[in-house]
């Protein structure tokens, strides 16, 4: 397994996002794990590739640390959430070949994507494992969507949304919910039509929430909002590990026991617009006729239903910390009470410097 998180470059006086990604990457020229985004203000820590997800927080933990040694050298900071509180401009996009031709396909939509997520990989032992694993998470992704929400805020203004950062999204091609395919070979001849048609140049260009990754050989889980510290991402990423390798194993009749499988498009939408919008406090519809529950007690069902697949591969005690971490203390509502005492949206920017400084303190002490 292997995780991805995505963190905003800020001035250190001012905490707005600064396009630094260019000279802080000539202290890490040759890094595998330290790497640039499409836009100048993102930094992308990369984990190695881990058997637990123990093994990945410890080695993004230690790339975290160095980063924020050398941003203070270059008179930056860095926070961890989906969206900026409140920065306003337009940033750089990374001038990079691949980057530079998604800037020309996207346009101005190129400018508006300031966003930074947390994306969770996860192998598979076949593509027909791989696309058995995204059929059945496809139906679940409200539950990363409002585990992971973490962007209340866009331009300093409070949109009422726990994860704002899917309604950026939203906005470009290829984002949001997958395509649902029978077997690998349907999801092959979908790639090889996509590329013939001009409609992606390789298959990173296709940005849904969930999504096989054939160079790896893993699924990788997208639909999350970067997170502010390492403790909710060591859950988060738990919990993705724990889930995909369970939704693989299990059998369709199985997961439908804790799970409904193939709601129709409407509602599979509905359920990820709710989860944006609400966080932990969204209704989850269950059926074509509409009935729903809290989606917080689908999050509590999973986590029971996945508890003996997590014994098997060793993240039993990773996978409690969901409890603890993400339904107890939500990052949205971190950043949403800090507002609160403040009624500024700066303090809100501090607060989540606040929480990767704790982190540097603990790794340095350690070390």
């Amino acid at each position: 397994m292997g995780v991805e998180w995505e963190l905003q470059l800020v001035d250190a006086r001012t905490l707005d996002l600064f396009d630094g990604i260019l000279p802080l990457m000539e202290f890490f020229p040759d890094s595998d794990h330290v790497k640039p985004e499409f836009i100048q203000s993102c930094v992308e820590l990369t984990s190695c590739v881990a058997g637990t997800s123990d093994a990945a927080i410890r080695h993004v933990g230690r790339s975290l640390a160095k980063i924020l040694q050398r941003c203070r050298e270059l008179e930056m900071s860095v926070c961890g959430a989906g969206l900026h509180p409140f920065c306003r401009r337009l940033v750089l996009i990374t001038p990079t070949p691949r980057y530079m031709q998604l800037e020309k396909n996207y346009g101005f939509l190129a400018y508006r994507q300031m966003v930074f997520g947390t994306h969770v990989h996860v192998g598979m032992r076949s593509g027909n494992e791989m696309i058995r694993a995204m059929s059945h998470l496809i139906t679940a992704l409200p539950v990363f969507i409002a585990l992971s929400a973490n962007s209340p805020f866009w331009r300093g203004h409070e949109t009422g949304h726990a994860a704002y950062r899917h309604r950026i999204l939203a906005a470009s091609p290829s984002f949001g919910l997958p395509v649902r395919f029978r077997d690998w070979t349907e999801f092959v001849s979908f790639y090889n039509a996509a590329l013939k048609s001009g409609m992606i140049r390789h298959f990173k260009d296709i940005h849904w929430d969930i999504r096989p990754h054939p160079d790896f050989g893993t699924i990788e889980i997208r639909a999350m909002d970067a997170v502010s510290d390492l403790q909710s991402l060591h859950a988060l990423v738990a919990f993705s590990r724990v889930m995909a390798v369970c939704m693989a194993r299990a059998s369709k009749e199985e997961v439908m026991r804790v799970l409904p499988l193939e709601l129709p498009v409407w509602i599979e939408k509905e359920n990820c617009y709710r989860a944006a919008h609400r966080g932990l406090k969204a209704e989850f519809i269950y059926s074509e006729t509409g009935e729903h529950r809290p989606l917080r007690g689908l999050v509590e069902d999973l986590i029971d239903f996945c508890e003996p697949a997590a014994t098997d591969i060793g993240e039993r005690k990773n996978l409690a910390h969901v409890r603890q971490v993400l339904l107890d203390n939500p990052g949205y509502s971190r950043q949403l009470n800090a507002y609160a005492e403040n009624q500024s949206a700066r303090a809100v920017a501090e607060n989540l410097e606040r929480q990767l400084m704790k982190e540097e303190q603990h790794f340095s002490s350690a070390a």
